[in-house]
């Protein structure tokens, strides 16, 4: 199954404060298009064309870092595009993922402090993610374009903390891009259809 660059599920200027145009054109459209357009080589010359991005993620981990890379990197934005919309984010939680955050993680508070450090404290290039592992919600964090599917879970959020998802718009101050992702911009709906489909 090749791997294609989905639109974004709403204009480039949707984000607007907390995330430009120009990054969005600059991540979607460059970034994101490589890491499909270099995907689609690197499986038809593994032979993994066929399968779907999540098998070729989980196969291509430990044995061929190039196509790993650009495979993880495809899955986390597929879905990266979709954590997010225009007036997001907040406490106002759909309620069965708000017990879940109240009973796995110590509630929202404690939810989006510790979420914001895994992305602060992870060095250089990576990923902070919240995750079904064994049934409970956890947090974790991970380098480059690794995500939990390597790791026995199932993401139902992701922020991207490499530089090109927030440098134009906060230069250095990961913290505060960090900050804004977790107040305005999460799509609750769209972790708790992913939460649903992981917890089954």
């Amino acid at each position: 199954m090749a791997f294609e660059l989905p639109a974004l599920p709403y204009d480039y200027e949707a984000l607007v404060p907390f995330m430009s145009k120009e990054t969005l054109e600059y991540h979607h459209d460059k970034h994101h298009k490589a890491y499909v357009d270099n995907g689609n080589k690197l499986a038809a010359d593994a032979g993994l064309s066929d399968l779907s991005v999540e098998e070729v993620v989980k196969k291509s981990y430990g044995t061929n870092q190039g196509l790993f890379n650009n495979a993880a990197q495809h899955y986390n934005h597929i879905h990266f595009w979709k954590w997010m919309k225009k007036d997001g984010g907040g406490t106002k939680l759909p309620g069965k993922l708000e017990t879940a955050i109240a009973s796995d993680l110590g509630g929202y508070d404690k939810f989006k402090a510790d979420f914001i450090a895994a992305g602060t404290t992870q060095f250089g290039s990576g990923w902070a993610w919240l995750s079904v592992k064994d049934g409970k919600l956890e947090i974790s964090k991970t380098p480059n374009g690794e995500n939990p599917l390597v790791h026995g879970a199932s993401p139902i959020l992701g922020v991207d903390v490499w530089e090109h998802s927030y440098y134009i718009d906060y230069r250095n101050a990961r913290p505060k891009y960090l900050e804004a992702f977790v107040d305005s911009l999460i799509n609750w709906d769209y972790v708790l259809e992913m939460y649903e489909a992981a917890a089954k």
